[in-house]
């Protein structure tokens, strides 16, 4: 028995130690260059790029015959992006000095020989040395200026647009609530006309200065020749970056590792996302965890509390319990059709509209005088309940059963009076049909991950509460203190490790979700970040707020590997991004675990030295 337990701890890991060392392998070496290969076939074709893969020729009838996928590239010339070839059809095999690597913002990579670097249309160096030296001389300054043209078409055009839309906005909300004519719709039409004036004047200022960018950066383009002998012209502002890969020594190809890494990380997602970055995920991932772990830890350790501490034991609670272990076990993209249903269409259209249904205001009165009835009801008998004496006790069986029962009717009641409000017309009219809420975003993704991780910490908590000795909560009711204070001051602080620990179960499950994320929020490219530096009246100020567009939808790294794996047009150039996105994906779920185990292990620590445990 000892050898067979042995084995299977031994075989388990073994088997996540091979699958994080493949991740681990595949993801630290996608960044780091190779050379770039010219191959010669005996049918005359000549291809340039970088060897992807080797494998033996399945439609071979030889004994042992070997074909090389080369990732050729130029794919706006040639039409693909990888070529094979049969090894045995290769005639000569070189590594040229110049050949060089061109990463664009569009049309994925470039491989050619630099031939002329050109200004203005006029060539001012021809030789491969003398285009590199000013290409390195030009390069640099294109990119700024392309950086600052973005940044005004994409925060100050937005800025100004923004500003436009909400003056148009509130001439709508003006119209739903007022007739055309009115002093509040003339009011609202004035502003507009006053901010569309300004707007327009700023905008021609802004348009102003990209045509001037654009102009400077028209002026400088370079002539690469490819592998075919054909050549293509390149404005060097589309060019993210180049390097000779056959000239690179050691410190050459660590700073072009480290330059990758770094517009992995902090970049946004470019070709399909198949290059570029992936920040957005990464920020993405990181908010809906956090809000998700907000939402699911207070819910989900008062729930343990009361089953635990609170409520007698019987057929209720059992089937209380009995729901809860069954929900771990649902898929999670049953979760996702609740959440896209409950969230996104019911709660986040009545948010948008108001009810669809309003009830009349006689009806509403009456449903609110029922409430406040029921109300009164529920606290006399909660307050009755507990000055009965213990003799007295088939009232308290009574009361037992009627007390939850009012109180279960003042929520009803409570939900229906609010929900069909006929005064409520929804905080996003103006909108329609656009929605805001009625949407998947990244609020309902949040609540969705909190519902599908609810069960793991309900059932951690429960455990590390019922972990605390018995003995210590007599101590503490000996000593006079109250229930409240027993749990408070006794009984959580030594449960806190092992709820801890289902906090770390939670977030971990929650952060590497995919299938619910794809009907409630998660997208394949999100333009605008779901948090953003701004204070309450949309500007960037000097110091500006921390601000969570709650309705906005986002980027998720799991997301972001599915799509990567199985829909991008690219799959042997996404296959790299694949490990190394999976790589980030189990780094941030570890720096997160790392975090919670180690104010678990200073909780421990603590109530070990008080003599807790």
């Amino acid at each position: 028995m000892v050898w067979l337990t042995g084995g299977a701890l031994v075989l388990s890991v073994l088997m996540v130690a091979g699958l994080l060392l493949l991740v681990v392998t595949e993801g630290v070496s996608t960044f780091w260059p190779g050379p770039l290969v010219e191959v010669t076939l005996d049918d005359g074709r000549v291809l340039l790029g970088e060897v992807n893969r080797v494998e033996e020729d399945p439609g071979s009838t030889a004994r042992i015959t070997t074909r090389t996928m080369l990732r050729t590239g130029n794919f706006d010339v040639s039409g693909t992006h990888f070529t094979w070839f049969d090894d045995a059809a290769v005639t000569r095999t070189e590594e040229p000095e110049w050949a060089v690597l061109f990463e664009r913002n569009s049309w994925g990579r470039f491989y050619g020989i630099p031939q002329e670097l050109l200004i203005d249309g006029e060539v001012v160096a021809d030789t491969p040395a003398a285009v590199w030296r000013r290409f390195l001389q030009l390069h640099g300054p294109c990119r700024d200026r392309l950086v600052e043209r973005r940044s005004l078409e994409r925060d100050e055009m937005g800025r100004l647009n923004a500003r436009r839309e909400e003056a148009r906005l509130r001439v709508r909300a003006a119209l739903l609530d007022h007739p055309e004519g009115s002093l509040p719709v003339l009011q609202a039409r004035e502003n507009q006309q006053k901010i569309d004036d300004a707007a327009d004047e700023e905008f021609e200022g802004i348009a102003a200065r990209i045509e001037q960018l654009d102009t400077e950066n028209r002026r400088y383009a370079i002539r690469v020749l490819t592998a075919d002998g054909s050549g293509k012209v390149m404005a060097l502002d589309e060019i993210v970056r180049a390097f000779p890969a056959n000239r690179q020594g050691t410190g050459g190809k660590l700073t072009i590792y480290l330059s990758r890494a770094f517009e992995f990380i902090f970049d946004e997602p470019r070709e399909a996302n198949s290059e570029g970055g992936v920040f957005p995920a990464i920020v993405g991932t990181l908010v809906m965890t956090l809000i998700m772990c907000m939402l699911v830890v207070p819910f989900g350790i008062l729930a343990a509390l009361y089953l635990r501490e609170y409520a007698r034991a019987g057929w209720a609670v059992s089937a209380v319990r009995i729901a809860i272990n069954n929900l771990a076990g649902v898929p999670s993209i049953v979760f996702g059709v609740f959440g896209l249903g409950f969230f996104c269409y019911i709660l986040g259209a009545w948010i948008d509209g108001g009810p669809t249904s309003p009830a009349s205001a006689g009806s509403w009165f009456v449903y609110l005088g029922l409430l406040l009835a029921l109300l009164g009801a529920a606290v006399f008998a909660t307050w009755h309940r507990t000055r009965l004496p213990p003799a007295r006790r088939s009232e308290q069986n009574f009361l037992l059963w009627v007390v939850p029962a009012l109180w279960s009717g003042v929520a009803l009641l409570f939900v229906t009076v609010v929900w069909f409000s006929p005064w409520f017309n929804g905080f996003y009219r103006a909108e329609l049909p656009n929605p805001t809420f009625g949407k998947g975003g990244l609020l309902w993704a949040s609540f969705t991950l909190a519902l599908l991780t609810l069960p793991v910490v309900i059932v951690a908590t429960e455990e590390a509460l019922a972990a605390v000795p018995g003995s210590m909560r007599e101590g503490s009711y000996a000593c006079g203190a109250s229930k409240f204070q027993t749990i408070w001051r006794i009984v959580l602080p030594r449960a806190m490790p092992g709820i801890m620990t289902g906090i770390i179960l939670a977030m971990a499950r929650g952060a590497g979700e995919v299938a619910p994320l794809m009907l409630v929020g998660a997208v394949k490219l999100a333009p605008e970040l779901p948090v953003s530096a701004v204070d309450w009246s949309g500007s960037v100020g000097p110091l500006p707020t921390l601000f969570v567009h709650s309705e906005r939808s986002f980027m998720h790294l799991g997301f972001h590997i599915f799509d990567l794996g199985f829909q991008s047009q690219n799959s042997e150039a996404a296959k790299p991004m694949v490990f190394t996105t999976t790589l980030l994906l189990i780094s941030i779920v570890v720096i997160l675990n790392v975090f919670s185990i180690w104010i678990r292990g200073r909780l421990r620590k603590k109530f070990v030295a008080s003599g807790g445990f």
